[in-house]
């Protein structure tokens, strides 16, 4: 499946704000706490608990998310299925880092050890 660049841009003007409550959800549905959500994107981000809440309040894009991020260099480790798309085929930059992002949640949510999670080369 090819991502289209309307596709993209919308990613790109998404807000961080309007999936955030959707991760929560997600995750604690399964019986994970939220500490650990955060753990996960932060892992993936470099932003704290208090950075995360900052961003979250100035309902960032996820265009500006990602601008500010500092990407953990063992995202690329990232690999798998997730909406449809195969995050290590997806040409798009800023879409591949999104789907890093709900590809690490759904594996958090779906019981994943942490070790797993946070990948390490």
């Amino acid at each position: 499946m090819k991502a289209t660049p309307e596709h993209n841009e919308r990613i790109a003007k998404m807000t961080f704000a309007s999936v955030y409550p959707h991760y929560v959800t997600k995750v604690e549905k399964k019986g994970r706490a939220k500490s650990e959500l955060h753990q996960v994107i932060e892992w993936l981000t470099g932003f704290d608990d208090k950075k995360q809440q900052e961003l979250i309040s100035a309902k960032v894009t996820f265009s500006e998310f990602f601008q500010q991020a500092n990407l953990n260099p063992n995202a690329e480790l990232i690999k798998g299925v997730i909406c449809g798309y195969r995050v290590e085929e997806i040409e798009n930059e800023l879409t591949r880092k999104v789907r890093y992002l709900d590809k690490v949640v759904d594996e958090l949510a779906k019981g994943k050890k942490m070790e797993k999670i946070l990948r390490r080369a």
